[in-house]
């Protein structure tokens, strides 16, 4: 029987800190493709945020139009917790996919992994209609044999190729040379634009 991963699921995989995925900061990638963005106002979300570090980093960097998503409101409490209240209606406890708003960048980390592999197409028109014209998906992709066991959920550069392209301009989705040990050679850091 196929796994359900509903927002019960999400949930006691926070309460039970069965959380792997979680490193505890702000990864290399990320962390160096949000220090030289330089427009402050940009519109952000990050989807299936989890514990928020990009999303933290983001404000403590001075981007507060960002918004952090997810199914569970678990992580959201705990950011909500460290974070200025008055930036609590950032905090959006909802599925992805009844997610309703327009931005200009979408930061992937560890969400489209998460997802079922039959969940992809709709990931990705979903990102699509969540964007601006113009607007950008940036993030990391998991580079290894698609499996049945998750999540994560693996894939490849040909297979997200086929997926996004339809959608997307690819400006980038290359190895990530700055992947933190573990996750070394494992990594896509993608770049596309909305078509």
């Amino acid at each position: 029987m196929e796994r359900n991963f509903d927002q019960a699921y999400w949930s006691s995989r926070y309460e039970s800190r069965t959380t792997g995925w979680d490193v505890g900061y702000i990864t290399r990638p990320i962390k160096e493709y949000i220090d030289q963005l330089s427009d402050k106002k940009l519109k952000i979300l990050i989807p299936g945020t989890g514990n928020g570090h990009e999303f933290i980093y983001l404000l403590e960097n001075e981007f507060y139009n960002v918004f952090a998503l997810d199914i569970s409101s678990i992580p959201l409490d705990r950011i909500r917790s460290q974070i200025d209240q008055n930036l609590s209606e950032h905090l959006i406890h909802e599925n992805f996919f009844n997610h309703d708003a327009k931005y200009d960048l979408i930061i992937e980390q560890t969400f489209f992994c998460a997802l079922h592999p039959k969940m992809r197409k709709a990931y990705v028109k979903k990102v699509h209609d969540l964007l601006n014209e113009n607007g950008k998906l940036v993030g990391l992709l998991f580079n290894f044999p698609l499996s049945k066991q998750g999540p994560p959920f693996g894939g490849s550069k040909e297979e997200y190729i086929d997926l996004f392209q339809p959608y997307f301009d690819i400006q980038l989705i290359e190895k990530a040379y700055n992947s933190i040990k573990p996750r070394s050679g494992n990594e896509l850091f993608i770049k596309m634009t909305k078509k």
